[in-house]
């Protein structure tokens, strides 16, 4: 007989009965004690996830797979969301700039939906493995070699957060001036700090962007969201690089931290070199987005029998849903860690990709690397969505830095573009006293 579990400590379900807060720091530090006892209490629970900011959570697999495959009573369209309409949500909540409606795939419905969605799948279909392979392969080694020769690094801070957005920054063509300003702008807007504000520098820098390559067409995503027959307007473009890139730089860098966490802690993936199945574990057990998937009835139905009003906001817990599956040994690829139905991640093979070529790099370049810290000593960040370390401390034998590769002879001319006047939105801040990171790389890249 399986023993009822009970509230986490610090739950305010104690006595109290109030919401689940899913940013608090109890709840970073053991999420999966909460899964478990929501789980018990139904297939939703209430929650909160931020200060004011109240939602359904739904925890059970099966339920959140029917959820995810009914687009006619769930939309995504968050200006459907009754508490803000109705003005209860205040304009600078650290949530509001992952939650806000946006002209792209994310915050759409039905053939808006479709026309968005496959200017993405086809424009990234165009990025062949080996091109995506080698451009995670010199931004791996470029971030290497800040911290090889230390013997010692926060793999997280220096690694892993990084080498996404270097990636991204990279596939869809930006100029170090513009690539900063979309490093800078990401990092905060997920941070929750000034979230407004570095989501509006974001959205500055990627409408630059647009405006480059309008005049100077490349061999990047950006250019080929331009040429796609869905024929994309700069607004819905801009919305769409916002959402690409953010979905490619934070939930990205997460999976990697998170599967280097598995690495090292299982003895198994580390000496067998397991990557694939450190990167499917994760995925099941410390998914990088754990709660989101925003949806909103669109009319008072139910969830699996729990009640839920229209224009209520209801999430997903991949988190909760993956673990009551993957404690009874599921098979590997039936996690959530994508999504599921119609909008699930179009990018999910690239996705994998990045993390796998940036665990097995390095691995390669750093093949005694070892925590630095007992496990049960590492702190996760607070936050509703994210399931993320807050560093990664780890040593290993010091290497010298490796120097750079030769650049492909396509790469430099792209670089040198002669900057885009400002769009109307205010000029971004500036890392104070040295080159932008962007900026360092290009130089390490190219030999400048």
């Amino acid at each position: 007989m399986t023993t009822p579990s009970v509230p986490p400590p610090g739950c305010p379900a104690h006595g109290s009965g109030e919401r689940i807060p899913l940013d608090s720091a109890e709840f970073a530090a053991n999420p999966h004690a909460y899964y478990r006892y929501m789980r018990e209490l139904g297939p939703t629970a209430a929650v909160t996830i931020a200060p004011g900011v109240e939602a359904t959570l739904v925890t059970d697999y099966n339920a959140a797979l029917e959820l995810l495959q009914d687009s006619t009573t769930f939309r995504k369209d968050s200006r459907r969301w009754r508490a803000l309409a109705e003005g209860c949500i205040r304009p600078d909540s650290p949530v509001l700039p992952l939650l806000a409606y946006r002209p792209n795939a994310m915050f759409t419905d039905g053939a808006e939906h479709v026309r968005l969605r496959q200017a993405i799948t086809d424009s990234f279909a165009r990025v062949s493995n080996k091109r995506l392979s080698r451009i995670v392969s010199q931004a791996a080694q470029f971030l290497i070699n800040q911290f090889s020769a230390r013997g010692s690094a926060d793999l997280l801070r220096d690694y892993a957060q990084q080498l996404p957005l270097y990636v991204f920054n990279e596939l869809f063509g930006c100029p170090p001036e513009i690539g900063d300003r979309v490093l800078f702008g990401i990092s905060g807007m997920f941070d929750g700090v000034n979230a407004e504000a570095a989501s509006q520098v974001l959205l500055g820098a990627v409408g630059e962007l647009v405006a480059l390559k309008r005049a100077q067409p490349g061999e990047d995503v950006t250019s080929y969201l331009m040429q796609h027959q869905a024929q994309l307007n700069d607004e819905e473009l801009a919305h769409t690089l916002v959402l690409l890139l953010g979905a490619g730089g934070e939930p990205e860098g997460n999976l990697i931290g998170n599967a280097f966490y598995t690495m090292l802690t299982n003895e198994e993936f580390a000496r067998l070199g397991q990557f694939d199945k450190a990167v499917d574990d994760t995925l099941w057990r410390n998914a990088p987005m754990s709660n989101y998937a925003p949806h909103y009835p669109v009319v008072d139905t139910d969830v699996a029998g729990d009640k839920v009003r229209a224009g209520d906001l209801v999430l997903v817990s991949f988190g909760a849903a993956n673990t009551a599956l993957a404690d009874r040994g599921a098979d590997t690829r039936g996690h959530l860690a994508w999504s599921a139905g119609p909008h699930a991640c179009p990018s999910k093979e690239p996705a994998r990709l990045i993390a796998l070529t940036g665990l097995e790099t390095l691995f390669n370049a750093l093949p005694d690397v070892e925590l630095a810290v007992p496990a049960d000593s590492l702190a996760w960040r607070p936050g509703p969505f994210n399931r993320a370390l807050a560093s990664l401390p780890v040593r290993f034998s010091a290497v010298t830095p490796r120097a750079a590769a030769a650049p492909e002879a396509t790469m430099a001319p792209r670089y040198r573009a002669a900057p885009v006047a400002a769009a109307s939105t205010p000029a971004a801040p500036q890392p104070v006293g040295k080159a932008g990171r962007w900026s360092s790389f290009m130089k390490w890249l190219t030999g400048q």
